[in-house]
Order: structure tokens, then C-alpha cells, then sequence
């Protein structure tokens, strides 16, 4: 029974990556990663980025003619803070592609691969028995490639798996659009009315 919990969980949780998009957890895990390791540089870059704007705003509200000294000494700052924030952007995107690379590897290995080797590892075992002439002469193909017959084998297991959670998916996408539809049409409905009741 744990083999097939087991397989059922590993296909969830590669099913539920894929629903919340492997980029948005990259971003999410690369911003606490960024916030627990390299703090010093999340905070040098969003005080950069507040010194500059307001470095910005004052250079716009000086005039360029009538206070020429004080706006090149702001517009040297701006440059200056533009080019520090530039190679500040250039270092922490250089380590967000390293680190970008390492999470895809492990993802794919704690996903895909995990499910590759536990296929591979139990694949002459049987994830649970059917009961005999259950399905008649069809019944062998569930075994395959080489679990025992009258049984269901890791691979079918997991596809079956994935199918059901996609239809799961459907289902529930289907259902919140329905939810949606009718909620705009409840509004509408209200913006009639009281556009009804103002004439």
C-alpha cells in the first residue's frame, strides 16, 4: 500500500508544480534565497534604487538653466548611481542563472527523475492486485511491462494517476469559471437594477 501512495504523491506534487508554473516558483524560491543569504545585497540594491529615484525627483524639479552647478552635480549622481545599480543588477542576475540551473536540476531530479527510478526500481512489482477475471482477457496489459498478471504496475499506476489529476484540474478550472460567469452576471444584473431605479 505504501508503493502506492508513494507513486500517487510523487505524481501530485510534479502535477502541482505544473499548475503553479516552475518559473513562479523560481522567482518566489530565488527571492528567499536572495533575502536569507545575500541580504546585504537586496538591501544595497532596493537603497540604491530608492536613492536614485529620489535623486531623479530632484533633478527634475532643478533647472538646468537657472541652477546649472546644482543639476550637473545631480545628474553626475544619477549617472553614477545608474551605473552602480547597473553592475548591481549584473551580479545578481549572474547569480540568479547559476541558481536558476540548480533549482530546474533539482526540480526535474525530485520530479521526474524520482518517478524515472521508482518505475525503474519496483518495476517487477505489483502496486496492488485486481481481482481475478476482473477485466477478463484484457486484464494482462495493466501489468505491464513486468509486473506480475492479474496485477497493476507502477507505470500504469502513475499514468493513471496523472490522468485522474488532470481531469481533477479540469474539473475544477471548469467549475470556477461557471462560479465566475455567474458572479459578472449577478452584477450586471444589480448595475441594471439600479440603473432602473435612478430613471
Amino acid at each position: 500500500m505504501t508503493l502506492l501512495f508513494t507513486i500517487f504523491l510523487l505524481v501530485f506534487i510534479t502535477q502541482l508544480i505544473s499548475w503553479i508554473g516552475q518559473s513562479v516558483l523560481l522567482e518566489l524560491v530565488y527571492a528567499l534565497y536572495l533575502r536569507v543569504f545575500h541580504a546585504a545585497t537586496a538591501e544595497r540594491q532596493r537603497k540604491l534604487k530608492s536613492n536614485l529615484l529620489k535623486l531623479k525627483a530632484e533633478l527634475l524639479q532643478t533647472s538646468a538653466q537657472d541652477q546649472f552647478a546644482k543639476w550637473a552635480k545631480l545628474r553626475r549622481s544619477v549617472d553614477k548611481g545608474l551605473a552602480d545599480l547597473e553592475k548591481l543588477n549584473g551580479e545578481i542576475s549572474a547569480r540568479k542563472s547559476g541558481f536558476s540551473m540548480r533549482f530546474n536540476s533539482a526540480i526535474w531530479i525530485l520530479t521526474t527523475g524520482l518517478q524515472f527510478f521508482v518505475g525503474w526500481w519496483y518495476r517487477r512489482a505489483a502496486v496492488f492486485y485486481l481481482p481475478p477475471g476482473w477485466l477478463g482477457p484484457l486484464g494482462w496489459w495493466l501489468a505491464l511491462p513486468f509486473a506480475p498478471a492479474g496485477s497493476v504496475s507502477v507505470g500504469v499506476w502513475q499514468m493513471a494517476c496523472k490522468r485522474v489529476l488532470k481531469v481533477g484540474e479540469r474539473v475544477v478550472k471548469e467549475i470556477s469559471a461557471v462560479r465566475m460567469a455567474e458572479a459578472e452576471r449577478a452584477e450586471v444584473l444589480k448595475e441594471k437594477e439600479k440603473a432602473a431605479k435612478a430613471e
